[in-house]
């Protein structure tokens, strides 16, 4: 696994000549239109990727980006994987281990949830700042001690420190956040009611079927994180939505995410 990740962020180095982003983005569902406000140098589609799944979700344009934002370098993955599309957490996790070894120091993640805390409303941004993992663990099996300790800690897995430069950034720019935990499980059913107090009772604010293995390798790689979920919509209102109502409100979002997550490259 090791040689491969090297052999694909070699290939990627050499296709983007060198390019170096400082920062990594990953975008959810609904949230792709972000890519477009970077100025882009290198495109990549993940199908001419070596060793890169092929995303299958609709609303996941499934490329790798490489451009300018705010005068800093970045690479934004415009879709991701996900564990329900088949894929091991091996795959899952892949592009996230080459990022890093293409010379990312911070990820940034994102992605549409269901919101379980009764004050969220629909299109809410909520800052993550710690998750319940309900997935199988992305480290399971033999570590790969070139990249992380075989036993990482996971406290303050979301930065403390993004997350205050959030707070201050979203105050002087009007945008209104919330903060919470954010659950992740498998997919890809969307909740049940019993599942969504379920996860209330253990101290969930919003449930997802993706970032948390993202952010779980990440950690044992060293990279801070800054996390934000927009809430497309209610898990505990009768009616929950379908996942062209997902994407759409994660496109309404949208604008206030991108604005955020622009400020915050900004200021790295």
């Amino acid at each position: 696994m090791l040689e491969e990740i090297k052999r694909t962020a070699a290939f990627i180095d050499e296709r983007t000549q060198h390019f170096g982003p400082e920062a990594g983005i990953i975008l959810g569902t609904g949230l792709g239109d972000f890519a477009e406000q970077i100025e882009v140098c290198h495109a990549l589609d993940y199908k001419d990727i070596p060793g890169f799944p092929v995303s299958t979700v609709e609303g996941h344009r499934g490329r790798l980006i490489f451009g300018m934002l705010e005068g800093r370098r970045v690479v934004a993955m415009q879709g991701r994987f996900h564990y329900y599309e088949g894929y091991t957490m091996a795959q899952v996790t892949f592009p996230v281990r080459v990022m890093k070894l293409l010379g990312i120091r911070t990820l940034f993640v994102s992605n549409a949830s269901g919101g379980i805390n009764p004050t969220f409303r629909v299109g809410d941004l909520m800052v993550i700042t710690d998750h319940i993992n309900l997935m199988p663990n992305p480290l399971v099996g033999p570590n790969l001690a070139e990249l992380g300790p075989r036993f990482p800690d996971m406290h303050g897995c979301y930065d403390p420190q993004l997350i205050a430069r959030a707070t201050e950034l979203a105050e002087q720019a009007g945008i209104k956040l919330q903060y919470g935990v954010y659950v992740g499980g498998t997919g890809p059913t969307f909740e049940t009611q019993a599942e969504y107090r379920y996860f209330k009772a253990i101290g969930g604010d919003a449930a997802g079927m993706s970032t948390v293995p993202e952010v779980i390798v990440a950690r044992h790689m060293g990279l801070p994180v800054f996390g934000v979920s927009v809430i497309t919509n209610c898990g505990l209102s009768p009616e929950a939505g379908d996942h062209e109502d997902v994407q759409r409100q994660g496109r309404r979002a949208g604008t206030r995410m991108a604005a955020l997550f622009r400020a915050m490259i900004r200021n790295l």
